[in-house]
């Protein structure tokens, strides 16, 4: 049997732990959780619960599979841009369309599967052997900076600091439409989507607090170039939040649908440009910044 450990995010508060565990391994069906369920190979905090159970942040959450049910996770040596490294930690500008961890129809070229070759076993174990060292992601089509740790204190750390929304991380990106104010702020509830579940939607009666801060960072006709800072951290929570306000992402298939994009794009125009954190060893800020992808630089510098 392999054993998978994680703990519960607060974006999945007071989800069933049958569709939590489907959400973060979608290769297993909810029939097939349920039947691990009933079969008493899910705990919670220590205790065997039921499907029904609803989680909560924080929740320890271990459950049993056959060894044939996932695929082990190798070692690929895919080249790696890394803006920051030491023992602890590591912070790497994250290509479009890499995956950062093993899921349904991509057990290879993820970013893990990267960190597995560059670290070798100096990985931290806490989310379990499909995502050792990750402590937080982005989206497979957006770009830029992200941490991994290298060992259980430092994935400590930087997870409370996530947590406490410290961490200081700035995105820029392309929106359609032009904002006719210079910054603003965004204070809208996000929680999943009350039909389609893998999508994410502003929920007033059953989202969290979400809160984004834009600035406009020079109009064009038809676009406009904004620098985005999350005060919190919510699943999709710029592409949400923008197309809230009429302005999604400019190539943005999720979220801008029916929206006419002129240019040949791989998802969203989004890229996490600055990453700053305490270091969990020493205590000191330290702060990134991933060089925009070049795509990026063409569409700003051909847009009129």
């Amino acid at each position: 049997m392999d054993e998978f450990v994680f703990q519960v995010a607060e974006e999945m508060e007071n989800e069933r732990i049958d569709s939590c565990i489907s959400m973060l391994i979608d290769s297993l069906s909810r029939s097939f959780i349920q039947k691990l369920i009933k079969e008493g190979r899910v705990s919670v905090n220590g205790s065997v619960v039921k499907s029904s159970y609803r989680v909560k942040v924080e929740d320890e959450v271990r459950f049993e599979l056959p060894k044939s049910v996932e695929p082990d996770i190798e070692a690929e040596n895919i080249p790696l841009e890394i803006l920051y490294e030491d023992r602890d930690v590591i912070v790497v500008n994250k290509p479009k369309g890499m995956v950062v961890h093993p899921a349904a129809g991509h057990y290879s070229g993820t970013l893990v599967n990267a960190l597995m070759y560059h670290c070798g076993a100096e990985l931290s174990g806490i989310n379990g052997v499909m995502r050792p060292g990750i402590v937080h992601r982005i989206d497979m089509d957006t770009t830029g900076s992200i941490i991994a740790c290298k060992n259980d204190k430092a994935h400590n750390s930087i997870a409370e600091q996530l947590k406490e929304h410290s961490v200081n991380r700035r995105y820029v990106a392309l929106c359609h439409g032009v904002l006719k104010e210079d910054e603003g702020v965004i204070d809208k509830p996000i929680g999943r989507h009350p039909v389609e579940r893998k999508k994410m939607a502003v929920n007033e009666r059953n989202g969290k607090r979400a809160v984004t801060h834009y600035k406009v960072l020079q109009r064009f006709k038809n676009y406009t170039y904004i620098e985005c800072v999350l005060e919190t951290g919510r699943t999709h929570q710029i592409r949400v939040h923008m197309a809230s306000i009429g302005h999604p992402l400019l190539g943005d298939e999720v979220y801008a649908p029916g929206r006419k994009c002129p240019f040949k794009l791989q998802g969203q125009t989004l890229h996490a440009k600055i990453l700053g954190f305490q270091h969990p060893n020493t205590g000191e800020y330290v702060e990134t910044e991933a060089p925009l992808p070049e795509y990026f630089e063409h569409l700003l510098n051909i847009m009129d």
